[in-house]
């Protein structure tokens, strides 16, 4: 879907945007960006429902605001497998998916790992 934020956005007070937001319609299925394990699964919050996934080269992905989990904790997942469903939980002002990559914690620009 289209993308509706990028990271780095200013959000004030010397914070930014940590992610990309990618819009979709409620209930769409978000595809795992690559194989790994399911470290977290989560609900409240800013991010709602939420999915982060540990990754074999050190980094993790985060999947927010779905209105479906597909996955438990310390389950994994391959490449393209859904994690979730699209929705607008937490701070959402419409449904989309907020995706980001961390790397050694820290948040990185998603689409320097998009193919």
């Amino acid at each position: 879907g289209p993308i509706s934020d990028y990271f780095g956005t200013p959000r004030g007070a010397g914070t930014y945007h940590s992610g990309l937001d990618v819009v979709a319609p409620t209930g769409t299925p978000i595809a795992a960006a690559a194989a790994g394990q399911v470290v977290l699964v989560s609900a409240g919050g800013g991010y709602g429902n939420y999915v982060v996934v540990r990754h074999d080269n050190g980094y993790e992905t985060l999947y927010a605001h779905l209105s479906q989990t597909y996955v438990v904790q310390g389950q994994w997942v391959a490449q393209g497998e859904a994690v979730g469903a699209v929705g607008a939980t937490g701070w959402a002002t419409g449904p989309h998916l907020h995706f980001e990559v961390k790397v050694g914690g820290a948040a990185v620009d998603p689409l320097i790992y998009l193919p």
